[in-house]
């Protein structure tokens, strides 16, 4: 099990806003927006990382969450991961937060729920979202992921909600 006293007080909101503007900056580059951070123990964002849909050519698996998690299990060892905090603008899904899982970062903090995205996208053919709580697939591990969200939901569903409403299952934008 992870120590969660080892996980730094941060200013949850603050970092997150921050995840949101990779999101944002994804959206702006021509990919899906979801974005994501990772902050160390000292509260420094270590790596960004925004949805790899469209720069990945495609590739389905290339989420904001899953990318970053990959990079980071490349550049840092576990206990220096288990003191870390991903922020993403939108809660991890089952494939997302296997990764986290696996690559061993203490905390996730997110902003749209996995509930709340499904709601609003449908079965697009680029985002057929589960909802499947990341706690649920944390819990089904042997080592604890704290998790708090979602937080500033509306903040964060606003980044999606732009952005499928004006998209066809094609992929164009209206």
């Amino acid at each position: 099990m992870t120590d969660t006293a080892r996980l730094p007080d941060l200013d949850h909101e603050h970092f997150l806003r921050r995840a949101f503007a990779v999101a944002e900056r994804s959206r702006q580059a021509g990919d899906h927006p979801f974005g994501c951070i990772l902050v160390d123990a000292q509260g420094e964002v270590v790596l960004e990382q925004g949805n790899g849909y469209t720069a990945e050519g495609g590739d389905m698996t290339a989420h904001a969450e899953r990318l970053l998690a990959t990079r980071a299990s490349r550049k840092f060892p576990p206990a220096a991961l288990a003191a870390c905090t991903m922020y993403t603008s939108a809660e991890p899904c089952a494939m997302c937060a296997g990764a986290v899982y696996w690559t061993g970062i203490g905390r996730v903090v997110f902003g749209q729920s996995e509930h709340n995205l499904k709601e609003m996208t449908g079965n697009h053919p680029e985002n057929p979202t589960l909802d499947l709580p990341c706690r649920t697939v944390f819990a089904a591990g042997q080592r604890m992921v704290d998790v708090i969200g979602p937080l500033l939901e509306s903040e964060a569903a606003e980044l999606q909600r732009s952005f499928w409403s004006g998209r066809d299952e094609g992929g164009k934008t209206d």
